[in-house]
């Protein structure tokens, strides 16, 4: 089996692109990371940590070659209100996907494909991707921190497979074609968390604070900073601001799309509200199919669709945060006050006095408090 084989044989199932470099340690990645100091201390608690993945001999000591790649999840497009609440990678169902998924299958396909071709193979290692990607020479560098692939842009799913035979390998790429001295992503970011071209601070990102921000995970809490929170607006899963306002995002951006008709015919199902206070069908129905990468406890999209309809301002809201603010789960209470304390008015003042005299736990106490404090 040759390079050129892996690389047919990838376009062939799907794939825009594939790349191949050495399963040598990513010395300068580990570095990298390294000099950020605690931004990226979460790192810990992740079941595919790529500090530890950088090493990939550590965790496989056959390791010889990682193939890299390249799937476009940007091949259909989505309505603009589910656009709006949840990142595009999320929508297309290729990023983490579940068995029974046409993107887990593809990825299972190419496993077979070198297993069957004498390679031991190994997909749960945690690759630094996009470093891997410009390694490999399928992607490069942006200053908002994604890779991009060509005239696909930064819209893609990078998948890495170590496996234990040698290749050719190909010329890295490990550089930027970002227009001179542009800033649109730093610019465009909402909550500031890209500080400098290439450097992110993830805490303060929106889909950090979407969906990392969950208890039992070290040092990380369900706790979303307040100072975040307005900034987050109403993303509930996800955040495409720093790549929709790239200029080498804007061919793609621009280019005619079929429509997702999957997305299209249940995107009338997902709102705030029946997010706000789902079923376990709706659950297992509408929010699993899609956003079920990071996120496997509904309550953690409760939270998220409580935020949002706080940063709307919207009062028809209030009658649904009425309801949800009954809710047995502390943490989902909490979010339903503070949401309710944003939009304000008499509908909501009166939900949060009546909620107060029945309310349990101090700390939403305190947080109706400090919402009524607000008006």
């Amino acid at each position: 089996m040759r390079s050129r084989d892996i690389k047919e044989y990838g376009l062939n199932i799907g794939y825009s692109k594939v790349g191949i470099t050495s399963a040598d340690s990513f010395t300068d990645y580990v570095a990298e990371v390294l000099s950020r100091g605690d931004k990226y201390d979460f790192f810990d608690f992740t079941s595919t940590n790529p500090l530890q993945g950088a090493i990939p001999k550590n965790i496989m000591p056959e390791a010889k070659s990682v193939i890299v790649l390249i799937y476009d999840y940007f091949q259909n497009d989505f309505p603009e209100e589910l656009k709006k609440m949840i990142g595009k990678i999320y929508l297309a169902r290729c990023y983490n996907p579940l068995p029974g998924m046409l993107a887990h299958s593809r990825l299972e396909l190419m496993k077979d494909y070198l297993s069957a071709n004498g390679c031991k193979v190994n997909s749960s290692i945690g690759i630094p991707a996009r470093w891997a990607a410009a390694q490999a020479g399928v992607t490069t560098f942006g200053r908002n921190n994604f890779a991009y692939a060509g005239d696909t842009g930064s819209y893609i799913v990078i998948s890495t497979i170590v496996v234990d035979m040698e290749f050719d390998y190909d010329k890295p790429t490990m550089e930027s074609k970002c227009p001179p001295n542009c800033s649109a992503c730093i610019n465009a970011c909402p909550t500031k968390a890209i500080y400098e071209p290439f450097k992110l601070n993830p805490k303060k990102c929106i889909s950090f604070n979407n969906w990392i921000t969950q208890d039992g995970r070290g040092s990380i809490s369900s706790f979303i900073p307040y100072e975040l929170r307005e900034a987050i607006g109403g993303k509930i899963h996800g955040c495409d601001i720093c790549q929709d306002v790239c200029p080498l995002n804007q061919k793609k951006l621009k280019a005619p799309k079929a429509v997702d008709r999957y997305i299209e015919q249940i995107a009338e199902d997902i709102t705030l509200p029946a997010i706000l206070n789902m079923t376990d069908d709706f659950f297992m129905n509408r929010i699993k199919p899609i956003m079920y990468n990071y996120i496997k406890d509904k309550r953690y999209f409760m939270r998220n669709a409580a935020l949002a309809m706080g940063n709307s301002k919207n009062e028809d809201y209030v009658k649904d945060l009425e309801i949800a603010i009954t809710n047995p789960d502390e943490m989902v209470r909490e979010y339903v006050v503070w949401a309710l304390g944003k939009i304000g008015g008499q509908y909501a003042e009166r939900v949060l006095k009546s909620s107060l005299a029945n309310e349990s736990s101090d700390n939403v106490k305190q947080a109706i408090n400090q919402a009524l404090a607000q008006g």
